[in-house]
């Protein structure tokens, strides 16, 4: 199993970037899709996730309204649409996947409730 992030970098506050994340290895479509950061010195924090079939979408209230999840069950990718960026946002990005049937927002917003991990993405933000 792998779960493959890109699309990281260094972008001007106000700036946009979209991350994507590939899976392989596991039949996509089975599974709930999130999106994690960790800032250097912080926990990992809960981003974003999809439901299986892209019918619902969570948000943590710091990213709501600027950042979109979205998902291609054909090509087993997971995007994160980030805008209006502040230096806030800086961190190594992560995608998971969770194989479950419950759309329960304080499980998915667990970093311990997670089947796989990818390997991250740094996203920096300069002010």
């Amino acid at each position: 199993v792998q779960l493959q992030a890109s699309g990281g970098g260094l972008v001007q506050a106000g700036g946009s970037l979209r991350l994507s994340c590939v899976a392989s290895g596991i039949t996509f479509n089975n599974y709930i899709m999130k999106w994690f950061r960790q800032a250097a010195g912080k926990e990992r924090e809960f981003v974003a996730a999809i439901s299986r079939g892209a019918y619902n979408t969570h948000y943590a209230d710091s990213v709501k309204g600027r950042f979109t999840i979205s998902r291609d069950n054909a090509q087993n990718t997971v995007n994160l649409q980030m805008n209006s960026l502040t230096p806030e946002d800086t961190a190594v990005y992560y995608c998971a996947a969770w194989s479950t049937v419950n759309w329960h927002i304080a499980s998915i917003e667990s970093p311990r409730l997670n089947d796989y991990w990818g390997q991250g993405t740094q996203v920096t933000v300069s002010s």
